[in-house]
């Protein structure tokens, strides 16, 4: 049975206490988020200390062709979790988790450096303060996968058309980029964390729809909801993976 917005909004109001907060220092300079990670307000790590399951789910799924070898980055990484999981299981030499806020780097550094991540998997990765946004590659320095989980719905709704932009001109031909939508809901809400998110919005934002489900330039080649049973409680039903490949 679908929720009311009465349900909808308590739920949220529960499972992320600080969202609302959090918004209040959000703008669209890259300087907010270090007050956001400042003032501890981080509601995406509601529900996990560790890496997003439904990411586990996938690589170990074999499902997804991803190459021996590559580059990737996790944009917005936070403290770390999913940049240290990508490069333990994909085995790349090179996997960058970049932030804006010096605060978060910090922590993700501390958290490399303090949980026993193994040598030869911390040698692969690398933290740094850098706007996304402000990305300029050769083509030879572009990624083959890039991870998005919370970063997409983190940016005031505005930036998501610069969001896109950068993911088109960012991921190689033939490399692929994995957004893990959450809140993966049917309407915007008014809540968190700190934004809404769809299916839509993301094809929207990627190019626009190419007539078969998917977006210009890009091939889906996954796209599921992960099983419940794996989901923590926060994440039960509002999780979705997509996985697009560029061409």
């Amino acid at each position: 049975m679908a929720q009311n917005q009465a349900e909808v909004d308590a739920f949220h109001k529960s499972a992320f206490p600080n969202a609302n907060e959090m918004r209040k220092y959000l703008t669209t300079e890259s300087e907010s988020w270090d007050k956001v990670w400042s003032n501890g307000l981080t509601p995406w790590e509601a529900g996990t200390s560790d890496i997003q399951p439904p990411l586990r789910w996938l690589v170990e799924s074999g499902e997804v062709p991803f190459p021996k070898e590559g580059k990737a980055l996790v944009p917005g990484c936070g403290r770390g979790f999913d940049t240290i999981y990508l490069a333990s299981a994909l085995g790349w030499k090179t996997v960058l988790g970049y932030d804006v806020s010096t605060t978060a780097v910090a922590a993700a550094n501390d958290f490399l450096k303090t949980k026993g991540v193994p040598p030869s998997v911390a040698a692969s990765v690398k933290f740094d303060a850098v706007d996304f946004f402000k990305l300029d590659l050769p083509d030879e320095e572009k990624f083959d996968l890039i991870y998005d989980y919370t970063f997409y719905v983190a940016i005031p709704p505005s930036m998501r058309p610069a969001w896109g932009s950068q993911m088109q001109s960012l991921v190689k031909p033939g490399g692929y980029l994995i957004t893990l939508m959450f809140p993966h809901v049917p309407e915007p809400y008014k809540l968190g964390p700190p934004f809404w998110s769809s299916f839509e919005n993301y094809v929207e934002v990627l190019g626009g729809s190419n007539g078969s489900g998917g977006a210009n330039g890009w091939e889906i080649v996954y796209n599921k909801i992960p099983p419940l049973e794996i989901q923590s409680e926060v994440h039960k039903g509002k999780d979705r993976m997509v996985v697009w490949r560029r061409v």
